[in-house]
């Protein structure tokens, strides 16, 4: 290693010394803030302890001083080549260049900004230094309060239960993004979806010309019943060259909460009758996810028009259902 990756090693190490210097006065500040907080009394409703202590368990390092992490430091673990932040192994040039694993491959074995060849040389100044941080989770100003370590930062944010939800409206490529009690007012409010309150459901789907079919939402109807948020889709899209609908129902919500519950779809017509019942996939899975994976009532053309009568020119499906919460 030459005199100027040894000069960068001495100074991230300086760096380091100055982070922990400064992070031991973080503490101590924020610890003499709390040790003062303590005079206020304790919640008396021990019901509501529990569920605070039960929302907040993931984040077991939540009561940890937050150590203040400066932009330069940021700067420092940022990869120059994807530009998000670099975990170890962290690899260096001789001239003292990172760049995160990941990358190393892509640039060929040369540095991105000398193209000086990388060879095997790791950074462990700088592999230290994200070592030494505990950073607030991402989705902080969604609700989570926990404090983690550099290296184990993104795998929580991956599962964070305070990551916002996407809007669960198919028929456009929405980019909006909320808790549930947002996506609810924003599909009533921008895509003027049907809200309804119950477990039961009867609805008719009909099309003039069903040898038309476009790879488009016919219809989202959002259930409100135990306390939570369904939602109902139907839908026509091509399999190959033959046209299907589908009818499945998401729940607004997580999925460990959506197995809680099932439901069940029924389509009948001229004396034929098809049943499905099934549980409601999260709207952590895509709308797309859960269509191609046909979970759901699925009804090809020649049976759908059988179901509608007629001279089968016209489609006119019946579909009822309900949903229910396991015991």
């Amino acid at each position: 290693m030459n005199w100027a990756a040894s000069a960068f090693q001495t100074w991230i190490l300086s760096m380091v010394d100055h982070a922990i210097v400064a992070s031991h006065l973080t503490i101590s500040f924020l610890m003499t803030i709390r040790n003062k907080a303590e005079v206020i009394d304790p919640p008396q409703n021990k019901d509501m302890t529990d569920i605070v202590e039960c929302v907040n368990s993931p984040a077991k390092t939540a009561l940890k001083p937050n150590v203040t992490v400066s932009s330069s430091v940021h700067k420092l673990l940022e990869c120059p080549v994807c530009l998000n932040a670099m975990y170890p192994p962290i690899h260096q040039c001789s001239n003292g260049h990172t760049l995160c694993s990941s990358c190393k491959p892509r640039v060929h074995d040369r540095c991105p900004i000398c193209r000086h060849e990388l060879g095997n040389i790791r950074c462990l100044a700088l592999e230290k230094v994200a070592a030494s941080l505990e950073l607030p989770c991402i989705y902080q100003s969604f609700g989570c309060i926990g404090i983690y370590p550099y290296h184990s930062k993104s795998k929580h944010e991956s599962q964070c239960v305070f990551r916002p939800y996407s809007c669960p409206y198919s028929g456009s490529e929405c980019t909006a993004i909320g808790d549930i009690p947002y996506l609810v007012a924003h599909l009533k409010d921008d895509h003027k979806v049907d809200m309804h309150n119950g477990s039961t459901f009867n609805h008719r789907y009909v099309k003039s010309n069903p040898h038309e079919v476009e790879n488009a939402t016919w219809m989202l109807t959002v259930f409100s019943c135990f306390g939570q948020y369904f939602c109902l889709h139907f839908e026509a899209f091509h399999l190959g060259t033959s046209p299907v609908y589908i009818a499945f129902l998401r729940f607004m919500g997580d999925d460990n909460e959506a197995k809680n519950h099932g439901y069940s779809l029924q389509v009948c017509g001229s004396g034929r009758k098809m049943t499905w019942q099934g549980v409601p996939r999260s709207i952590r899975d895509s709308h797309r996810k859960v269509r191609d994976s046909f979970d759901g009532l699925v009804i090809q053309r020649n049976m759908a028009l059988l179901f509608s009568g007629g001279d089968r020119k016209e489609l006119k499906l019946r579909v009822t259902g309900r949903i229910w919460k396991e015991q």
